[in-house]
């Protein structure tokens, strides 16, 4: 195998990367979902009058910020979680990873809404829970959204530290193969570029979800500003 040319180890690669690119994307995308729960669920917690809901948050978002990934991992699948497959083990790190940080995106979110939405909602006699649903979570809803989007791009590059439990996607199927032909130099420069144009192609459609954003954002704040034109008029 050694005595193959670089364009045949790479013509050998390509199909083993895109077969792997189907787990990496899968990883991320139900890492992601269920890392946005645990977010929500924590992001409120934070906000919430709970002391003791409160506390779990803090402590949850502590560990796994003051943590490496790849030291979560191995806690989890070795010690919390070994008697399950490589793969789910795998969803479940990105999952409780993903989730610290998408707390603190929604606790932001959640603080950057406008006071006066609350107060709407109590003066038309709505219910706390209404006014959580139907007044508060729409607007942070789209406030979070890019934030969100840049940390699918994330998690989507720490499935990459999967590897080290074997779990098949890119990066371990790029290992695998240098290991067994000994061509590191195109095998790893290949796999870069993979990630490279996955990773550009995303943050193109994360451009795109921002700008349209703020062109539905736009005529809002003109409106903001001259309604306050006009009080300082008045």
């Amino acid at each position: 195998m050694s005595s193959m040319t670089d364009f045949e180890v790479v013509q050998k690669l390509i199909p083993m990367l895109l077969d792997g690119l189907k787990l990496t994307v899968l990883i991320a995308i139900l890492g992601i979902a269920f890392g946005f729960i645990i977010g929500c669920l924590a992001g409120y917690a934070l906000q919430s009058k709970n002391k003791v809901a409160k506390g779990v948050a803090f402590v949850y978002i502590w560990i796994i910020r003051g943590t490496p990934l790849i030291v979560q991992a191995l806690y989890i699948y070795y010690v919390l979680f070994s008697f399950l497959e490589s793969t789910v083990a795998g969803v479940i790190v990105i999952s409780i990873n993903s989730g610290a940080f998408i707390a603190e995106i929604v606790r932001g979110a959640l603080e950057g809404v406008d006071y006066g939405q609350t107060e709407t909602g109590l003066s038309l006699g709505m219910k706390k829970s209404q006014i959580l649903i139907h007044l508060v979570i729409p607007p942070a809803f789209r406030q979070i959204l890019p934030a969100l989007f840049n940390q699918f791009i994330i998690a989507l590059k720490d499935t990459s530290l999967l590897q080290i439990l074997a779990v098949n996607e890119m990066t371990q199927k790029a290992y695998n193969y240098a290991a067994t032909s000994l061509r590191a130099i195109p095998i790893y420069t290949t796999l870069a570029l993979f990630y490279l144009v996955l990773i550009s192609l995303l943050m193109i459609c994360q451009k795109a979800v921002e700008n349209k954003l703020d062109l539905e954002r736009a005529p809002k704040r003109k409106l903001r500003e001259m309604f306050g034109k006009l009080k300082k008029q008045a």
